[in-house]
């Protein structure tokens, strides 16, 4: 490929701007990082697939019995322990029992929080005399408040649980709770169960579950053996990553961008986290990794002319159009280029029929943040908050990866499926809106204190005329909003539940990435979940 190098491209950059973010807390770590030998590894799949079966008789035993509690509870713990993939007609039979139980343990308010859960039954029978739901059990309140976030718009009786059990379970939080009760009640407070990361929530919770007297010790040795297992692919796939981003690295002047690939595998694998969808995982970073240099391009470096003339490029797609950019450009744009048209070669090695549209959700995610810069040189402030999202929800790239990932599913997909994603139905525009207002209450300060596209914040005190902590309070609503979308479309059910899923799974990844903060752009916040999930084993 011929590109200018490195050195010669800085030289024509370096008066542009200061670099304004760190590198890579990771470097080449995954080169060189082995989780356990090819013979661990050998020795662990063997044990692995004895107790995996271990686990189908107690789920078939489980299933013939007559206890509804237990039918659940394993449902549950399958879910929250990260093994359920490996089980799903039987825990689909296991649901199909339980919702046809009529009773349903009707006059047992856990119960019935359980089953809601899982198949969302009503709650009217539990009301008292102020019309509130709650109980003094600390685990049924938990439950409770888990349950009532699988909400949607216009459920009262949900949204006062929330409201009031909130209020107990951060007064419970005030006394003398034992650690492992704390743990869990301020896991919910934060995020509710339906909200997390699975691969997050099945590294936190095979501790819990160790714990708990009530535990299996043949369902935690395969939790444990199946997450290292995983934990040893991923770290496979960072190998290969490394040295596909060491070689862009070496031909694009990349100074002013965020270095963050290993951040960003991690956030594919909370989109789809199974063994099987290794090729998956890899394209996508490979996509994100473009998307971020893209939003850092856009948001921060490039002038606008730049911009104009770069958008142009990357919508003629053709090597031969680059004349017109800088050196630095010009390199950026050939080896996006060259990686996106392999991408679309090796799927269609795969027989993917979905291979052609992976270089229009590269060029769309280029025009979207195009739009931004507009955007921003007009310095025009939106009139409302909805006017805002209609185009900041397409710039947050959800709607690229969830559709990356159905392309990814291979046959599973239709070609309506992957064309419905594309119009950010509800599902995917709740997604967004996660991801884009979340990111914005957490980094408004930071990035206003430079010419930046104006945020929902901003646009949130001019619509009102509020503080930007009021602003926050309303924002947060908006997005409990578009989480009753995420839910009322997957009842709905209008497409299958694996793709659906996959919509979920994008917007748990969002709302952990900026739960507290911008985790992605201060990405040592995110040390020690990284190192739980790829460095140190169970």
């Amino acid at each position: 490929m011929a590109t200018s190098s490195p050195v010669a491209l800085i030289s024509q950059v370096q008066q542009r701007k200061p670099r304004p973010y760190t590198p890579s807390l990771w470097g080449d770590f995954f080169l060189h990082h082995i989780p356990c030998t090819p013979s661990q590894l050998f020795s662990m799949k063997k044990k692995a697939q004895i107790k995996k079966e271990e686990v189908r008789q107690i789920i078939l035993e489980t299933l013939a019995s007559s206890n509804l509690v237990e039918k659940m509870e394993l449902v549950d713990t399958l879910q929250r322990i990260g093994v359920d993939y490996h089980y799903k007609k039987e825990i689909n039979d296991l649901l199909c029992y339980v919702y046809n139980d009529k009773d349903g343990g009707s006059s047992n308010l856990y119960i019935t929080s359980l089953r809601f859960y899982l198949l969302r039954n009503v709650f009217e029978k539990f009301r008292d005399e102020q019309g509130n739901i709650t109980s003094d059990d600390i685990s049924c309140l938990l439950m409770l408040y888990d349950a009532a976030h699988l909400r949607t718009h216009g459920e009262d009786i949900l949204d006062n649980i929330i409201t009031f059990n909130k209020s107990r379970l951060q007064s419970l939080l005030l006394g003398n709770l034992e650690p492992q009760l704390q743990e869990e009640v301020q896991c919910s407070l934060e995020t509710p169960r339906f909200r997390r990361v699975k691969r997050v929530e099945a590294r936190r919770y095979i501790s819990v579950y160790e714990k708990k007297a009530t535990r299996d010790g043949t369902i935690l040795e395969f939790a444990k053996l199946d997450y290292n297992i995983l934990q040893a692919i991923y770290c496979d796939e960072l190998k290969e990553l490394t040295v596909w981003w060491k070689d862009f690295q070496s031909q694009t002047y990349l100074s002013f961008a965020r270095d963050r690939m290993v951040e960003l595998h991690f956030w594919m694998l909370g989109v789809v986290y199974e063994p099987y969808y290794s090729y998956s995982r890899i394209m996508m970073t490979k996509f994100i990794v473009f998307a971020s240099l893209l939003d850092d391009l856009y948001d921060n470096y490039s002038t606008t002319m730049e911009s104009n003339t770069f958008t142009m490029a990357m919508q003629r797609w053709d090597e031969q159009t680059t004349e017109q950019l800088p050196a630095y450009l010009k390199a950026l744009f050939i080896n996006i280029l060259n990686t996106t048209n392999k991408i679309e070669e090796e799927l269609k090695l795969m027989k993917n029929k979905h291979a052609d549209l992976i270089k229009r959700l590269v060029i769309d995610t280029a025009k979207f943040y195009h739009a931004e810069v507009e955007w921003r040189d007009e310095h025009y402030i939106p009139t409302s908050v909805e006017e805002h999202l209609q185009i900041s929800t397409h710039s947050s790239v959800c709607m690229q990866i969830t559709n990356l990932a159905l392309i990814s599913l291979g046959d599973v997909t239709t070609r309506e499926d992957v064309n419905w994603a594309l119009t950010f139905p509800k599902i995917i525009r709740g997604a967004c809106i996660v991801g884009r207002v979340g990111n914005d209450i957490v980094s408004h300060e930071r990035e206003q204190t430079s010419e930046h596209v104006t945020s929902t914040v901003q646009t949130c005190m001019k619509e009102y005329g509020v503080t930007v902590e009021e602003a926050n309070e309303k924002l947060r609503i908006i997005i409990e909003e578009a989480w009753m979308d995420i839910v009322e479309d997957c009842l709905e059910q209008k497409r299958p539940m694996v793709l659906l899923e996959t919509a979920i799974n994008v917007a748990r990844t969002m709302d952990f990435m900026y739960k507290r903060e911008d985790a992605y752009t201060l990405s040592f916040s995110l040390k020690d979940v990284i190192t739980s999930m790829y460095v140190n084993s169970v």
